[in-house]
């Protein structure tokens, strides 16, 4: 059930994310046109533009969560034997979690902190910059838990322990390792 939950609102970050982009190169080019051909300019476009380019990053880095598309090694872990790489895997989750636990943490403090103060352009609470650490703490957190559950319960295969994404440039081309 919460697989599918993931797995849907991943689905909608992908349109969210492809809007946030579409609209930074509406924005970014409707400037330079307006500056370069009519001495002119969008006042909110640097501004809103930054905004959507972290709410992208941060979103986009939920789905490559999800997707275990983020670059990685394996020197050691590859090397163990079944046993080794769970436990290493459920460490590794473990770590994830604290972190995102501090990302969540920090990122609560300095929405709060800044809920009243506003943007120097939009006049938009500056909240909205610091929310996305938020929704990615908790996202990312509801991810790793369900990796988690799924590798203490025995619902990892033993040739997907080892979660690594190579490098198009490696010398063993791309994909999983």
């Amino acid at each position: 059930m919460v697989h599918k939950f993931i797995d849907s609102f991943c689905k909608v970050l992908n349109v969210v994310i492809a809007l946030c982009l579409a609209v930074m190169v509406l924005l970014v080019f409707g400037n330079v046109v307006m500056r370069y051909g009519f001495n002119s300019g969008i006042t909110l476009s640097e501004e809103l533009s930054r905004w959507l380019f972290v709410w992208m990053t941060f979103m986009g880095a939920v789905i490559a969560l999800k997707e275990h598309g983020h670059l990685g090694t394996d020197m050691l872990v590859g090397k163990l034997g079944p046993a080794g790489k769970k436990f290493c895997l459920a460490l590794s989750y473990l770590a994830m979690l604290f972190i995102c636990w501090l990302l969540f943490k920090g990122a609560y403090q300095q929405t709060v902190i800044n809920l009243g103060s506003t943007s120097a352009v939009m006049e938009v609470s500056m909240a909205w910059v610091y929310a996305p650490g938020v929704v990615f703490a908790v996202l990312a957190g509801l991810i790793l838990l369900t990796d988690l559950f799924r590798l203490l319960t025995g619902q990892v295969r033993d040739e997907d322990l080892v979660m690594v994404q190579e490098s198009e440039e490696s010398p063993h081309g791309g994909g999983k390792a």
